[in-house]
């Protein structure tokens, strides 16, 4: 059998959210004692807490959501890309990685969000010519580990944007941190919520 790595974040109240997000709150609702036979719990959270992909709905007025969004995505042949060490990612650190034509996503690992119970306050972002580039090798997801394309402060949201433009899918909030960079199976389906601009998921990489 295959090896899966699991690249998804824990979700509990200790976990970090942006700055004036809904914290993630899971308790029991209804225990065994008062129902007779079951534990029955209750969530709340923000649609992009942990790992979770963006609906362009999250950032276009007319875009997708989420249960509109084809599956076909979210399980591709990926490139683990280590870029650690560098505050801005450029298609030229990346492309050398894609030269396989049945690769359509790329995962970005920085390792930068070391602590997850704590939201950075910057991160490393990615130069101007990446979407493109990455749309010239027929990519259509890009994932990283840290909680935005965009710098934290943006908002404008130009990578957001041009990925879209190029109609190149987003994941964020992977953990590479026990991945070594190559070439998976990437797994990360999103929950199916009617009129959703994001959703958690439980995203693996399985080794090919």
């Amino acid at each position: 059998m295959k090896k899966i790595i699991d690249i998804s974040m824990e979700l509990s109240e200790a976990a970090a959210v942006w700055p004036g997000d809904t914290l993630f709150q899971y308790e029991v609702s209804w225990d065994i004692e008062e129902s007779g036979s079951v534990n029955v719990g209750k969530i709340e959270s923000s649609t992009h807490m942990g790992t979770h992909i963006d609906a362009p709905f999250h950032f276009d007025q007319a875009g997708q959501k989420v249960n509109e969004l084809s599956l076909d995505r979210y399980i591709s042949k990926t490139a683990v890309v280590d870029c650690r060490g560098k505050d801005k990612i450029s298609a030229v650190d990346i492309l050398p990685f894609v030269t396989d034509q049945e690769i359509t996503s790329v995962l970005i690992k920085t390792d930068y969000w070391g602590d997850r119970t704590v939201f950075p306050e910057t991160i490393p972002t990615m130069t101007e010519d990446v979407p493109g580039k990455l749309a010239e090798k027929n990519i259509n997801l890009i994932g990283v580990d840290l909680p935005s394309v965009d710098s934290i402060d943006s908002k404008e949201l130009k990578n957001h944007l041009e990925l879209h433009r190029h109609d190149i899918w987003i994941l964020e909030g992977i953990d590479l941190k026990d991945v070594s960079g190559g070439v998976y199976e990437l797994i990360a389906l999103p929950l199916k919520i009617v009129g959703a601009d994001g959703s958690p998921v439980r995203a693996v990489l399985r080794e090919i």
